[in-house]
């Protein structure tokens, strides 16, 4: 027990500066107004303990029509926007997570678990004020990395090994105006990777880092679409539609995407109208069968369909398991991969309710090694993280911004 006490306190006064505690590195999408309005399936809902269920409307597709939290400075002079944790929450936070440790009840995580979280950044984006921000995920103190990232940011990667973020910009949805931007982890050197037009609605991203290659989905471009990380070679690998009488459909549209490149597969979401119960997620080959195209390909497998309307999506190839985020009924939600024998992608009834109540569910991002999944809210909600199965959830950065993608760094 003394030991326990000390270890305690050590954390404390680590958080407090002394001895240091890890130190940070340096929606909706845009188109179609919408009312989210909850109408699905049936399901198993394992958690309803949304974080600002109430008091937030729905968001804008096009704008939001919430404006991002104002930036403000700390007596250090740190950039940083309202919500910020502060030193003795984070303090009393990591020492929680130190005794929980030591009694053996946090969940996927070891002996270390307070210092393993102090090393792990979450970087997001706040769409209305064309931001690019993170926090320590130790302390939830945000800080804005990009002040000005550029029109509509909506997908974040990171490459913390080469020292980058990448997000996409979905610029004007009726222009064909999408590009893909990378700055350094600390906010500087701002670069044009993709430029403007080089992909029409660009949404959330993947990247593969050691075959250098990034993905993404394109909404209104109705595509999956990889490049080299420097922005060469853009490719589409998967095409839904291609007139204009085409991207009138919204079941066409590309919004999610995930990786996983040991079996060789690109998984995607299609979000259908706001609400139209015609979502689905899908899978397909990274590599386009011989002889086929992008529009032809005969690979595509739909692994759940008739979702309300599903938008960013996540993989635990592990577990089996599918992670997305429905901005009908503003939830988040998990299902198995793979369809169940009796089932077919429109009557299967397995997916998995984990949170409710979230102001516009966009963007999620799992840490498969600690057992955790984060989110973004749309419409000045908060940013959350809740265990793999829904419990524990909480917020981390309350009212941050009309938010939109977010993806975790590992600090070495």
């Amino acid at each position: 027990m003394a030991d326990k006490g000390a270890r305690v306190w050590a954390v404390i006064l680590a958080c407090l500066g002394v001895g240091g505690c890890g130190s940070s590195a340096a929606g909706p999408g845009k188109g179609i107004a919408t009312t989210p309005d909850a109408a699905t399936p049936p399901v198993t809902v394992s958690a309803s303990n949304g974080v600002d269920a109430a008091g937030a409307p729905p968001a804008n597709d096009s704008s939001g029509d919430s404006s991002a939290a104002p930036a403000e400075q700390d007596a250090a002079g740190q950039t940083s926007v309202p919500g910020d944790a502060g030193p003795l929450g984070a303090a009393a936070d990591a020492a929680a997570a130190a005794a929980a440790s030591d009694a053996g009840t946090q969940p996927g995580a070891g002996p270390d678990a307070a210092g393993d979280l102090s090393k792990l950044s979450f970087y997001y984006l706040d769409v209305t004020g064309g931001r690019v921000l993170m926090s320590n995920a130790a302390q939830p103190n945000a800080q804005v990395l990009v002040a000005s990232a550029g029109q509509g940011p909506d997908g974040v990667a990171v490459d913390v090994a080469s020292g980058y973020v990448y997000w996409t910009l979905m610029g004007n949805p009726s222009a064909n105006d999408g590009a893909v931007m990378r700055s350094n982890l600390d906010g500087s050197n701002v670069t044009t990777l993709v430029p403007a037009g080089g992909t029409f609605t660009p949404k959330q991203m993947k990247l593969d880092v050691a075959g250098g290659k990034m993905y993404w989905s394109d909404r209104e471009g109705m595509r999956v679409m990889r490049a080299n990380l420097d922005g060469s070679n853009v490719e589409a690998l998967v095409t839904t539609g291609q007139t204009d009488a085409d991207r009138m459909d919204e079941s066409r549209w590309c919004v999610g995407v995930a990786l996983d490149l040991a079996g060789g597969y690109i998984y995607w979401s299609q979000k259908g109208p706001a609400d139209g119960g015609v979502g689905s997620l899908r899978r397909a080959h990274l590599e386009i069968p011989g002889g086929q195209t992008s529009v032809n390909r005969t690979d595509i497998e739909v692994l759940y369909d008739k979702l309300p309307e599903p938008i960013d999506i996540d993989v635990d190839l592990g577990a089996g398991s599918i992670y997305w985020t429905d901005r009908a009924d503003n939830t988040l939600s998990r299902a198995p991969i793979e369809i169940p024998a009796g089932s077919t992608a429109d009557t299967r009834t397995d997916r998995q309710i984990l949170v409710t109540g979230i102001a516009t569910a966009i963007g999620v991002a799992l840490d498969l090694a600690r057992g955790k999944v984060y989110y973004t809210s749309g419409a000045g909600g908060a940013l959350g993280r809740a265990n793999l199965d829904g419990t524990g959830n909480e917020s981390l950065i309350p009212k941050a911004g009309n938010l939109t993608g977010i993806a975790l760094g590992q600090m070495p």
